[in-house]
């Protein structure tokens, strides 16, 4: 049912990026206790007005070293992250704020550089909930991923298309935490499973737009 051709693959589809000296990076707000933000790097806006369990756009960076800080929507003293991050060449990835005020973050998360054309959709489980529990996840009732921690994030998995139901567990138990019901998988297409927030666990099924 379930094959994973992300490990084999990836280093090619870098190789293919690597040609371009560019990144694409998206911001996710994925802290549940932070209001609406806005995101700066090297004091240029790239993120406006973002709430909780939204994307920005993607943003173009040449590869280097970027000063990012995050403030409340509207506002542009007192950040409520002032980090360095460096941004390699010819990358994509989600920078997901993360963690519960006072003490949230940056964490980045890679995506795929290149298209899918294995005629399945693959999945993979992001845990980015505060509660810093292990999850598991089942989809149609078979455990796909096991104990993954917060901040932890699977390869992907390829599963036939079709309609599914995906059920997030505490690691090792029967203790069902969150449900995404007919979720409909089309082929070719890369899918995030995010967990997030606190009580209740919320999960968000994401089509990346490769």
């Amino acid at each position: 049912m379930v094959y994973c051709p992300y490990s084999d693959m990836n280093n090619e589809w870098r190789q293919e990026k690597m040609d371009n000296s560019n990144s694409y990076i998206r911001i996710l707000q994925a802290s549940p206790n932070t209001p609406a933000v806005d995101v700066y790097a090297n004091n240029t806006l790239i993120a406006q007005n973002l709430t909780y369990k939204s994307f920005s756009p993607y943003s173009t960076f040449p590869s280097g070293n970027y000063n990012m800080k995050v403030y409340y929507a509207g506002q542009k003293t007192n950040p409520l992250i002032d980090a360095k991050v460096f941004i390699p060449p010819g990358n994509v990835f989600n920078i997901a704020i993360i963690g519960l005020l006072p003490n949230i973050s940056f964490y980045g998360i890679p995506e795929p550089n290149g298209p899918q054309n294995f005629g399945r959709p693959c999945i993979r489980f992001i845990n980015l909930s505060p509660t810093e529990q292990a999850l598991d996840l089942t989809v149609n009732g078979v455990k796909i991923f096991s104990n993954i921690n917060y901040k932890d994030y699977t390869m992907y998995a390829c599963i036939p298309a079709g309609e599914y139901t995906f059920r997030v567990y505490a690691a090792g138990t029967e203790n069902l935490l969150s449900t995404i019901s007919n979720a409909q998988l089309e082929s070719n297409k890369y899918y995030s499973i995010y967990a997030l927030g606190v009580s209740p666990l919320e999960t968000m099924l994401i089509s990346e737009p490769r």
